[in-house]
């Protein structure tokens, strides 16, 4: 079954791309300078941000249904981020290498299966909760320290 992954769009986010510090700060985000890859995964084009570049850390609303499953957590975007990644039956590397954690929801939000799994491994997860009709989509995080990492629906 085909499949496609999706990073956020920049759009949200532009508007924080240059600001100072003190401004980034009343907005409860925070700036950091890329010095080790991997780890710093950018959430609009789905890959590590490189040594030298700058990311801003800050709370997303990755799961905006009004039900119990409602969640936000903290998400680095990379600074400048143009185009969200958008591809069909292709992992990025940035999720291919890490910890997963997958969670199947229904077109109301509610959550219908779950499971962890390397990324390596991922189409095994996203065909076995495919083959559910009653699932809509899948949004991807990384199990060890819980972040948002993309989300997964069915390609035409």
């Amino acid at each position: 079954m085909a499949f496609r992954i999706t990073g956020l769009s920049p759009e949200p986010f532009r508007h924080l791309f240059g600001l100072s510090d003190d401004e980034l700060s009343r907005h409860g985000v925070k700036r950091y300078v890329v010095d080790a890859t991997p780890g710093y995964p950018d959430r609009i084009e789905m890959r590590d941000a490189e040594p030298g570049e700058t990311v801003l850390l800050l709370n997303h609303v990755c799961q905006p249904a009004d039900t119990p499953y409602r969640a936000s957590h903290a998400i680095f975007v990379r600074e400048g981020a143009g185009e969200a990644y958008d591809a069909v039956d292709e992992v990025p590397a940035v999720m291919r290498t890490r910890l997963l954690s997958l969670r199947a929801f229904d077109a109301e939000g509610m959550m219908r299966d779950a499971d962890v799994v390397e990324g390596r491994d991922i189409e095994a997860v996203i065909a076995r909760f495919f083959a559910d009709p009653a699932v809509s989509y899948i949004h991807v995080h990384n199990a060890k320290r819980g972040c948002y990492s993309g989300r997964i629906d069915r390609a035409p």
